[in-house]
């Protein structure tokens, strides 16, 4: 008989590997985190806020924008504009400690904000890759930067170098690394480049998509695996593609006309399920194929009207599948649970923004089996989405709502920011401060 001998230490140690595995920590690279999919898979969070508030790690003064941060190697990236004249200002890229929020480096350029709307600043979050990190301003200004230094690498101007017009709301497509290429909405009309690829270190073209007088419209390009083969999926004013990511030959497209260019939320995917949804137009269902790249029109919305909305009209928010349904926020504020099979309208409720108001909004993030939720209004929730209606477990307030350009409503001001979840902290920004507020449960315990 073989007698199985360990020794404490070695059991101590598979103990501590145990417990390290279970206690995950992750950072926040991109739009939405790594793989741009909306799920924060760190443990040990606090259940319920406490009544005195989530303890802020630090502050640190910032200028305008909607441009959420990224977390990635101890640093927080994130961009801003400062006005000076008839819309002319600089626009920057800071990068901060993640422990102590001191700032690292900055980087300026000039921008002119002339013909843009809500000119608060820019709109993309950073995207980080190894050691490098690339920002793009409001008015398709896009540079790689060294993640350590800030040195500029290499750089582009979208208006210059491919034509863009920028939409009414300022470029907003966050970079796309993918491999050895970095992806981009740089442009539109007869150049062709609606999407353009560039080789991520010498920035040299690798190659360009698309040739539409459409507009670019606002929305994130993601990658997914359908059909065999890794697709590009791109929603712009017009239509929805998928795309060879290596080459930007166009596998497939679906029209889908846009009111005003208003392809914002970033298209989800669930099993064979894919949805976008936009505010006057409401929402189109496809079922991606499951043997080529190639798919099937489910359903989409029958209206085109931003009050007469029977299933999801989301405009800032993107909506998440949770088993059969969907969950999101219509076009005045209403959370709704739609069927995934239909769209048919299960139940709706206004408690997570508290007012019926155009365009009120918030951002959805999957944490195990619930969900946090930061709404317009600075509130941070936590919610288990259900389909037998709304379950709020905790709310805290957050950050104040400083953006009055997106008024209208009964603070006077919003916060449009999609903050990021990294290392057990929440990492968010107004036009006055960035802020770092501990998630972590043993911060908290008494």
């Amino acid at each position: 008989m073989v007698h199985l001998f360990r020794p404490a230490c070695i059991v101590s140690a598979i103990s501590l590997l145990s417990v390290a595995s279970s206690l995950r920590a992750d950072d926040w690279p991109e739009w939405r985190g790594k793989g741009r999919d909306g799920v924060w898979n760190e443990t040990g969070a606090v259940e319920k806020f406490p009544e005195s508030g989530l303890k802020v790690t630090w502050r640190m003064p910032i200028h305008g924008g909607y441009s959420g941060p990224s977390v990635a190697d101890g640093r927080v990236f994130v961009t801003d504009f400062s006005p000076k004249e008839r819309r002319t200002g600089i626009e920057r890229a800071l990068c901060l400690d993640e422990k102590t929020g001191k700032i690292l480096w900055s980087v300026e350029w000039q921008a002119d904000y002339a013909g843009i709307s809500y000119e608060t600043g820019p709109r993309a979050t950073p995207t980080v890759d190894g050691d490098r990190v690339y920002v793009l301003g409001g008015r398709g200004i896009m540079n790689c930067l060294e993640a350590k230094t800030g040195k500029i690498v290499w750089g582009k101007d979208f208006v210059a170098d491919y034509g863009l017009k920028p939409p009414v709301w300022g470029t907003s497509g966050a970079p796309l690394v993918d491999g050895p290429r970095v992806i981009c909405v740089a442009g539109a009309g007869a150049k062709g480049a609606t999407l353009v690829a560039f080789d991520k270190l010498t920035g040299k073209e690798v190659w360009r998509a698309i040739e539409t007088p459409a507009e670019p419209g606002y929305g994130q390009p993601i990658l997914i695996e359908a059909g065999g083969v890794r697709q590009l999926i791109f929603w712009h004013s017009a239509a929805l593609y998928s795309l060879n990511p290596e080459t930007g030959a166009i596998y497939w497209q679906v029209p889908f006309e846009l009111k005003y260019g208003l392809s914002v939320a970033t298209p989800i995917v669930s099993g064979n399920r894919l949805l976008v949804s936009a505010f006057y137009n409401g929402s189109l269902m496809l079922e991606l194929d499951a043997t080529k790249p190639a798919v099937r029109e489910v359903w989409r919305s029958g209206t085109s009207s931003e009050i007469n909305t029977a299933d999801l009209h989301s405009l800032i928010c993107t909506p998440v599948f949770v088993g059969d349904h969907i969950y999101g926020i219509c076009a005045y504020g209403q959370f709704r649970c739609i069927k995934a099979a239909d769209g048919e309208r299960v139940w709706e409720s206004l408690e997570p923004v508290r007012e019926k108001a155009r365009w009120a909004t918030g951002f959805i993030v999957k944490n195990g089996a619930r969900h946090f939720i930061n709404n317009d209004r600075g509130e941070l929730i936590i919610a288990d989405l259900k389909p037998d209606g709304w379950h709020e477990t905790s709310r805290t307030q957050l950050i104040k709502p400083d953006n009055k350009r997106g008024g209208r409503r009964e603070l006077g001001a919003v916060n449009w920011v999609h903050p990021a979840y990294a290392n057990k902290h929440i990492i968010t920004r107004n036009e006055q401060e960035i802020i770092s507020a501990s998630l972590d449960a043993a911060d908290y315990e008494k």
